[in-house]
């Protein structure tokens, strides 16, 4: 019987979590996007304002996956809520419920915070991902347009 554990993440980590960080922008097709470095990992992750937080699995004693998630805020509910920014499995380990045990951690974390919702975003083109999140009762939320502002657009706006 295999054996699935599933833990918080500590700075010792950030090697494991940047190749995860890695390995996801290339299923993504967006691995010209990775600008992450130990550097920035360490200093965001577990400097004294940590971003976010990470959950790692192993299966029989090996890297398996990781969830990166983080705080929201909604004002309807006047609660916060949990982002999950990146949850991802080895291919090969697939199937093996690593990624529900994943989320389902998440979701634990969100219900013991209180938290009134949790979120993510996932590629269109990602039909696997997709079936597999409606599966778990997750809601497309058609009717939103996500924007983003990256640093040059930050920057411009900022002056």
């Amino acid at each position: 019987m295999s054996a699935l554990l599933i833990r918080e993440a500590s700075e010792s980590d950030v090697l494991l979590i940047l190749e995860f960080i890695r390995k996801i922008a290339e299923y993504e097709r967006l691995s010209h996007a990775v600008v992450a470095s130990e550097e920035t990992l360490r200093k965001s992750l577990f400097g004294d304002r940590p971003a976010a937080e990470v959950l790692l699995a192993h299966w029989d004693g090996k890297p398996a996956g990781y969830a990166v998630f983080f705080h929201n805020f909604s004002t309807f509910l006047g609660r916060a809520g949990i982002y999950l920014e990146d949850i991802f499995v080895e291919p090969e380990l697939r199937g093996k419920g690593i990624g529900k045990a994943l989320l389902a951690r998440v979701a634990k974390i969100a219900k013991d915070r209180e938290c009134g919702r949790l979120e993510w975003s996932v590629l269109d083109w990602n039909k696997p991902s997709i079936d597999f999140y409606l599966s778990l009762g997750a809601k497309p939320m058609d009717e939103w347009t996500i924007f983003r502002m990256t640093e040059d657009a930050i920057a411009k706006l900022a002056s």
